[in-house]
């Protein structure tokens, strides 16, 4: 299966996945493989040196398999997260937008807008009603307003939006392996 998708950055970006023969990239990943992510999954922080006991190597070994699943494209990082509500950003909301591209405007110049909100965090070229799906972190509802009104109506490529309120975040997973 072929996924075609932009990022974030406006970078057209293909990656292959089959989940059924787990190759990824032209990757094979064996039982290891997935016993260092799924261990890396539960905790990013995870000594070498317990990995390589649960899967009966050495710290090295580990080493290298890690750096050929970052090297793959299969590991992408890791990161912090951050509770949104603990640093004032209690409001999270999905927003739709509609997009009209004119005729000197491509999809990565709308991206590159998007991109220039910065309570926007995550952006999504998507199929249906919606050219793009947008995650956005907001102080209160007034403040969610006025980067609605301020900072997205006012690009002149995004012709509607709408607005979901999260109530409660639910969860967030990696795939399982």
């Amino acid at each position: 299966m072929y996924i075609l998708f932009y990022s974030i950055f406006g970078n057209l970006q293909t990656t292959t996945l089959s989940i059924l023969d787990m190759k990824v990239n032209k990757f094979e990943l064996d039982q290891t493989d997935r016993t260092i992510l799924n261990m890396l999954i539960k905790d990013a922080k995870t000594q070498y040196i317990k990995i390589a006991k649960k899967c009966n190597m050495t710290s090295a070994a580990i080493y290298k398999r890690i750096r050929n699943l970052k090297s793959a494209g299969i590991i992408k990082g890791s990161e912090i997260k951050i509770d949104s509500k603990n640093i004032g950003y209690p409001t999270l909301a999905f927003i739709g937008l509609q997009i009209d591209l004119i005729s000197t405007t491509t999809h990565i110049d709308v991206f590159n807008k998007i991109k220039d909100v910065l309570e926007i965090t995550e952006c999504y070229d998507i199929t249906g009603k919606y050219s793009l799906f947008v995650k956005v972190y907001a102080n209160s509802n007034e403040h969610l307003k006025t980067i609605i009104v301020e900072k997205i109506q006012s690009i002149k490529e995004v012709t509607a939006t709408e607005t979901f309120i999260c109530l409660e975040e639910g969860f967030i997973r990696q795939l399982p392996f």
